[in-house]
């Protein structure tokens, strides 16, 4: 009998493959549930600990964290490997989350979760680093599609599991339940997911790491607190802006004559690559822009009720993992760049649906360009992401991914700011144009969305309602401006993409 050939480590991660992307979509979903499930508990965490001011640090003090480490994350994966990563990034998100149970005060909770942040860092990027080192390049498009439709199913599912938990079982349990969900995860991937690094000495790049993580943190900083911290025309927000590109200019120096440089010159050096990364900018703009303004839309201008106004970003949760997990047919046959342009037509498309439906769509429309919306992002994101880790080698890919991920959540931050405060200005037009005698108008955006959802029929509501759906429509249009450039973006990266040897 002949004996079968010893099968090799890349072999041996196949045959187990199954229940190591188990173990990493239970990961992933951790980091993305946290992302939304708080949302619905504020009521019940500021009745405990107070602190109403301070509460969008517990959002910024996640984000923060996880936008700035996921590079360090990633090349520290390619320096020693994927799986020690995985694990530490787990173990410290699994701490931080019992240190938000335990939370006795607002800033002991906004400690917290800067602790899951830091951890959740280390589980999104570098377990897309591993599905792509796992799954050759026709499988790796659906894999990609079932990863993101956790992403879909957490922005669901999230807040209505923090709305139960906070209200049967106490808003501490919203962070315990991520205890045994990450046990598992952490035992699927200690028990099945083996690698083999060869050791090497190494220096690594300490210095450019902290500068990295300081100028990120600063412009993501002044992105996600400016106009809700402290107004944009304070003078923090000069003030955070010039510290980070001071920052910047100094790591951008330092990377060049590191011997192991955090995030290497080429990857935003490459079209090939740098495109992707402009791509997924575009990506989180749009996300940002639509999952903010499309619920209050729906709910304060077309009296849509809470579950309807979730239908219609659960369009577009549905969308995405769909035309991702399908990507592949597409760019198997024609490459990567013609994917994604086909993924910024639809996107070009869904705008044009938005910005015709005006201020009288249905919710069964919105849904309808929602779902469109979807589709394109999931081709476009999933084509950019699996084009670059098919074009480096294993010791570059885990950078590469952190790139992406850095990129996505850096446009995500931006799109906050852009369109928060296009629909600010354009809101605060309106209502300096009020018919004198009107009384009791809003100050902003959330007062008017407010005063619109709480119904009625008196001239105030009305002119406010009129004065949002202008608002968002102007947001809308921000998007398709997003689109028009992600269609620039993709023309200039280079057609053909060359593989990497062992794809």
């Amino acid at each position: 009998m002949t004996g079968a050939p010893a099968p090799s480590p890349q072999g041996r991660h196949i045959r187990r493959r199954g229940r190591i992307l188990a173990g990493l979509m239970l990961a992933v979903g951790l980091v993305a549930l946290e992302s939304t499930i708080v949302a619905t508990a504020v009521p019940t965490i500021v009745h405990d600990l107070g602190g109403f001011s301070l509460f969008p640090w517990v959002f910024s003090a996640y984000l923060l964290p996880m936008a700035v480490t996921a590079p360090v994350y990633g090349k520290l994966s390619d320096l020693y490997g994927r799986r020690p990563m995985i694990l530490f990034g787990t173990v410290l998100f699994l701490v931080g989350a019992l240190l938000c149970g335990f939370a006795w005060s607002m800033p002991a909770l906004i400690a917290a979760r800067a602790v899951q942040g830091i951890g959740a860092g280390g589980l999104h990027g570098v377990s897309q680093t591993v599905v792509a080192d796992m799954y050759d390049l026709k499988e790796r498009g659906r894999v990609s599609g079932w990863m993101s439709s956790v992403w879909g199913m957490s922005a669901i599912v999230g807040p209505a599991v923090g709305g139960v938990l906070s209200q049967y079982g106490g808003w501490r349990w919203i962070f315990y339940l991520n205890v045994p969900i990450g046990l598992a995860a952490l035992a699927m991937v200690l028990t099945y997911f083996k690698e083999s690094v060869t050791p090497t000495r190494r220096r690594i790049d300490v210095e450019g790491g902290v500068l990295l993580m300081l100028w990120t943190g600063l412009l993501v900083l002044g992105l996600l607190a400016g106009g809700v911290q402290w107004e944009w025309r304070s003078w923090q927000t000069p003030a955070v802006f010039a510290c980070g590109a001071v920052l910047l200019v100094v790591f951008a120096w330092w990377e060049r004559r590191a011997a192991e440089p955090m995030l290497p010159p080429w990857v935003f050096g490459t079209r090939s690559i740098a495109g992707p990364n402009l791509a997924q900018v575009c990506v989180g703009l749009t996300v940002s822009g639509l999952t903010t303004f499309l619920p209050m839309f729906a709910q304060s201008v077309l009296s849509a009720t809470p579950v309807e106004a979730g239908f219609v970003l659960a369009a577009m949760s549905i969308g995405w993992p769909v035309a991702s997990s399908q990507a592949y047919r597409l760019y198997l046959r024609i490459g990567f760049r013609d994917t994604c342009l086909i993924g910024v037509g639809l996107m070009l498309v869904a705008s044009g649906l938005f910005v015709a439906g005006g201020g009288g769509a249905s919710i069964w429309y919105l849904g309808l360009a929602s779902l469109v919306t979807g589709g394109g992002l999931g081709l476009l994101s999933n084509s950019s992401i699996v084009g670059v880790q098919s074009s480096v080698e294993w010791k570059r890919r885990g950078v590469a991914t952190g790139s992406l991920i850095f990129t996505r959540t850096i446009g995500t931050a931006l799109g906050a700011a852009v369109f928060g405060g296009i629909a600010n200005a354009s809101l605060s037009a309106w209502l300096r144009d009020a018919p004198r005698g009107m009384h009791g108008l809003p100050a902003n955006v959330d007062d008017a969305a407010r005063i619109a959802a709480a119904g009625g029929g008196s001239p105030v509501v009305e002119f406010v309602r009129e004065g949002l759906a202008v608002s968002v429509q102007r947001v809308l249009w921000g998007v398709g401006v997003v689109a028009v450039l992600a269609l620039v973006v993709v023309l200039v990266t280079p057609r053909r993409t060359r593989l990497a040897g062992e794809d």
